[in-house]
C-alpha cells in the first residue's frame, strides 16, 4: 500500500483522473478492451467529472459498478445511475456500461445473470474504491450478512450483501475480485476516513473488510 497526500480534494480529482485515463491507455495498448470498476456515492463524482474529458478510446472501456444497491436503475440511490450520470457522458459516453442489476425480485433471483456479464471482464483492469468510516469498501460492510462468504478466497465473483445499517440488499464484487484488479486505487477524504484507515491496518478483514484490498493500493488522501 502506498498513501498519496494532496493539498486538497480539487487537486485529488483531477490528478486521480489522469491516472485512471494514463493505465486505460496502457491497458489498451495491450488488450482488446479494458475493465472499470468504479464505486458510486458521493466520493468520486470530482474525479468523474474529470475523467470523462480524457482523450482515449472509450468505446473499448466497459465500466461497471463495485457494487449496487438493489433498487431500480433510475432510483436516486442507484450507484448505477450515478456513474451513467457523472462518469458515462461527455467523451465517455462511447463506454459500455455493465451494470450489475437485473430484473428480479431479490439480487440472488438475479445473481447468475449479472454474473456471467461481469465474468468476462475479470480480471478487472482499473479498479477505483472508495471506504467509508467503518471500514467498508465496496458493499463489505462489517457485521454484515455475507461478508464470510464474500471475504472467502474462493468467493464468487459478486455477493449478496444484507448490512443492518442500511435499507437496501446489496450485490458487490468478492474480495478476490477486488484484491485482484491489476490496478487499484483508494480515494478518501477527511481526517475521520483517514483515522479510520489507520484503524484499520491493525484489524483483520472480518472486523475492517477494506483490509482484504490494501495489498498493492494506491491510496489517494486530502483533507
Amino acid at each position: 500500500m502506498k498513501i498519496v497526500e494532496y493539498p486538497d480534494r480539487e487537486m485529488l480529482a483531477i490528478d486521480l483522473a489522469t491516472q485512471l485515463a494514463g493505465e486505460l491507455k496502457m491497458h489498451l495498448m495491450a488488450h482488446e478492451t479494458a475493465a472499470l470498476a468504479v464505486p458510486g456515492g458521493t466520493t468520486p463524482g470530482a474525479v468523474f467529472d474529470a475523467l470523462c474529458a480524457a482523450d482515449l478510446e472509450w468505446e473499448r472501456v466497459h465500466v461497471l459498478p463495485t457494487d449496487e444497491r438493489w433498487v431500480a436503475p433510475d432510483h436516486p440511490r442507484s450507484n448505477g445511475r450515478l456513474i451513467r450520470d457523472r462518469l458515462i457522458t461527455h467523451r465517455a459516453e462511447r463506454a459500455a456500461f455493465l451494470p450489475l442489476w437485473a430484473p428480479a425480485e431479490t439480487p440472488e433471483q438475479a445473481l447468475a445473470a449479472i454474473t456471467a456479464r461481469i465474468a468476462p471482464e475479470l480480471p478487472i483492469s482499473v479498479l477505483l474504491l472508495g471506504m467509508g468510516e467503518d471500514m467498508h469498501t465496496a458493499s463489505l460492510f462489517p457485521g454484515a450478512a455475507g461478508l464470510a462468504e464474500a471475504l472467502a478466497e474462493d468467493a464468487a465473483p459478486l455477493a449478496v450483501l444484507r448490512p443492518d445499517t442500511v435499507p437496501e440488499a446489496r450485490i458487490s464484487l468478492s474480495a478476490p475480485v477486488l484484491a485482484g484488479a491489476m490496478s487499484k486505487h483508494l480515494v478518501l477524504y477527511g481526517a475521520g476516513k483517514r483515522a479510520a484507515l489507520e484503524k484499520a491496518l491493525t484489524l483483520p478483514p472480518e472486523e475492517a473488510p477494506v483490509q482484504a484490498i490494501l495489498q498493492g493500493t494506491t491510496v489517494h488522501w486530502s483533507d
